[in-house]
């Protein structure tokens, strides 16, 4: 099989339709309505308009199309029987792709935990692992058959940190280090799932971590001690156990770690998903402070709409040290999410962008590092989190009060790019 061209996004960063069909409401939903915020309760209305979706998905050439599931679409909440016709729309959604020859890549988890489980504890609470175990086995019941990988969750480690650590996201709580069990707890529900998704015959099985190379931004020890903490934390914390090893020693109470957990995490995996969008300058931290790291700006690069460096020798940095790293036990790595922040339909500087990282992709690959496939984060202009509708992540543009879609000038250029590799 050839390279995979691919494109991403995620179900409330695009669905909408959230009180339909038996949706029960996630922690974005009360998040955003609690605090005011831009909301996803329409969003892109692919809901309605999923069919418009993926005929600019088979226009556009690609032959993979990553979408998550909302848990509670499928859960309202969060346990029990799976709701028909939650199930029923990513039936639909998942033939209308195949009918396109394009292959369906699902996520289980891209941060909308039903507010049920919220309310127990959510990721802090041991069980909501389970629950999810047995939510993705719901989904497996009725879409194994069709989906080519599943990817079990997204980017535990933003999840984590936003959620949990700093409460820009939903949930919304600010732990800091207080927030290491919500790791845990979805490295195991994880592990978990890998097994429920198995017997239920599940073609190929991964998780997508975000990775980020940690760059000191100093010449002290203390500058390098600090830029190997956070690498530690944003980075090994969410592999190493993928494959076997410990946590590392950064501040995990042992006690949540139960006997028999890791080797549930370590479960064999046929893809690792690597999202990349850029590196992380850290320094050591003046005086006293909450953390025993900064995280600073990295100068002297282009700056995309969110203000990050594009820099796209780091994808291939952190692609040769997961090699590196890893070894024998790496399995086939998809870049599951590279994209960028910019107005505008003509949007030169998102070609330039991805012309950068797919030529980094290349050069990790003529190294020897096994890369799959590139999926586009992202298909549509979307509600981008705590960014609400500022932030145009997408090939297609998308006129939130009318819903009309323009594809951009980075659009067909992708088209061309994926045509011509053929």
């Amino acid at each position: 099989m050839g390279f995979t061209w691919g494109v991403s996004t995620s179900a409330y960063q695009i669905e909408g339709g959230v009180a339909e069909g038996g949706r029960g409401l996630s922690i974005w939903d009360t998040f955003t309505h609690k605090n005011g915020l831009p909301t996803g309760d329409i969003a892109c209305d692919h809901y309605h308009r999923y069919p418009e979706d993926v005929a600019l998905l088979a226009d556009l050439g690609v032959s993979a199309y990553r979408f998550s599931v909302a848990w509670p679409r499928i859960q309202p909440d969060g346990s029990g029987p799976a709701n028909k016709d939650g199930i029923a729309f990513y039936d639909r959604l998942v033939d209308a792709l195949l009918e396109k020859g394009i292959d369906p890549v699902l996520t289980l988890f891209h941060w909308d935990l039903p507010q049920a489980l919220e309310d127990s504890g959510g990721w802090l609470n041991r069980d909501t692992a389970y629950r999810f175990a047995e939510y993705s086995g719901l989904v497996a019941d009725a879409l194994a058959d069709r989906v080519r990988l599943w990817i079990t969750l997204n980017e535990p480690f933003i999840h984590m940190t936003l959620g949990y650590a700093t409460g820009e996201h939903a949930p919304g709580q600010a732990l800091l280090f207080g927030a290491l069990p919500a790791a845990h707890h979805q490295l195991l529900g994880h592990g978990l799932a890998v097994a429920e998704l198995r017997a239920r015959g599940a073609a190929a099985v991964a998780i997508t971590n975000n990775y980020s190379p940690a760059w000191p931004q100093g010449d002290t020890e203390a500058d390098q001690i600090a830029a190997a903490t956070y690498h530690a934390l944003h980075n090994r914390f969410f592999t190493d156990p993928l494959f076997g090893r410990d946590y590392p020693e950064i501040g995990l109470d042992p006690a949540v770690v139960h006997d028999g957990d890791l080797d549930i995490i370590a479960a064999p995996l046929d893809a690792l998903g690597v999202n990349y969008y850029n590196p992380t300058g850290v320094r050591a931290p003046a005086g006293v402070a909450p953390l025993p790291f900064d995280l600073v700006p990295l100068d002297g690069y282009p700056k995309t709409d969110f203000g990050w460096p594009v820099i796209p020798d780091g994808l291939r940095e952190l692609l040769g040290w997961l090699k590196q790293e890893y070894g024998e036990a790496l399995p086939p790595i998809h870049v599951t999410e590279s994209g960028c922040a910019y107005e505008g339909v003509d949007d030169p500087q998102r070609v330039t962008y991805l012309d950068g990282h797919i030529k980094a992709v290349r050069a990790a690959i003529e190294d020897g590092v096994d890369v799959r496939g590139y999926f586009v984060w992202s298909l549509l202009d979307n509600f981008e989190w705590a960014e609400g509708y500022s932030k145009r992540f997408g090939l297609v543009h998308v006129d939130f009060e009318t819903q009309v879609r323009t594809p951009k000038t980075s659009y067909a250029w992708y088209r061309d790019l994926i045509r011509a590799s053929r």
